[in-house]
């Protein structure tokens, strides 16, 4: 069943968008059954389940964070996190910056910002993360590489809401590229769109959509 919803959801997907397969609160089991499928991208929210499944996992298999990061927790998924989806201040960026100097690795990051209405939503506003990029103290860290952005729309039914948020936050990352990277390659990534959202995400420009429960069906919390 995992083989086949991860089968149409990648169907769904023009080239170049990537998918992070949501396996948090799942089993390896799952998991194992979309690898052998031929996925190998996974994306798990909590340091702990994603470390101990990164040990017993094939260790090809790319691990996204894509949940809120403790500044506490950094050291210990640094050595060998593939991208952190969910950089939401100067300080968890500095933070991650000083562990992979330890080590002896440049880790991949996006800046995550707020475009949903929801209080619940972590991120910088649009001001903030200008205001942290022209301030430029980023630009002395040497083990940090900002590949884009990432961000969650509103949880609503409202489509024409979510494609409005979705257009800003693909309208502010061409704005930073063009002001910060346009001669860095790897400012590429726009991380936008979960299960209930990724065609109006894809539709805006996304790169790489976070989809979970159209794979693995709904999680199991309690576990």
């Amino acid at each position: 069943m995992i083989a086949e919803n991860l089968k149409q959801v990648l169907a769904d997907l023009p080239q170049g968008v990537r998918l992070v397969a949501v396996s948090k609160f799942h089993p390896n089991e799952a998991i194992e059954e979309a690898y052998r499928a031929g996925q190998r991208i996974f994306g798990e929210s909590k340091v702990q389940e994603m470390t101990a499944k990164h040990e017993s996992l094939p260790q090809d298999i790319e691990w996204h964070f894509i949940g809120h990061l403790q500044t506490n927790k950094v050291k210990y998924i640094v050595p060998y996190v593939t991208l952190i989806h969910g950089i939401d201040s100067y300080k968890l960026l500095a933070e991650v910056d000083r562990q992979a100097a330890k080590a002896g690795r440049v880790v991949n990051c996006l800046l995550q910002l707020h475009i949903a209405q929801e209080e619940t939503k972590f991120g910088f506003s649009f001001e903030e993360c200008e205001e942290m990029l022209a301030a430029g103290e980023w630009k002395g860290l040497a083990h940090v590489r900002i590949c884009g952005l990432m961000g969650m729309a509103s949880n609503t039914d409202d489509v024409e809401q979510i494609r409005r948020e979705f257009g800003s936050l693909s309208t502010f990352f061409a704005q930073v590229k063009q002001r910060w990277f346009a001669h860095d390659e790897a400012f590429k990534e726009l991380s936008m769109g979960m299960s209930h959202d990724y065609p109006e995400a894809v539709s805006a420009g996304s790169t790489l959509v976070r989809v979970g429960s159209k794979i693995f069906g709904e999680r199991d919390y309690t576990a």
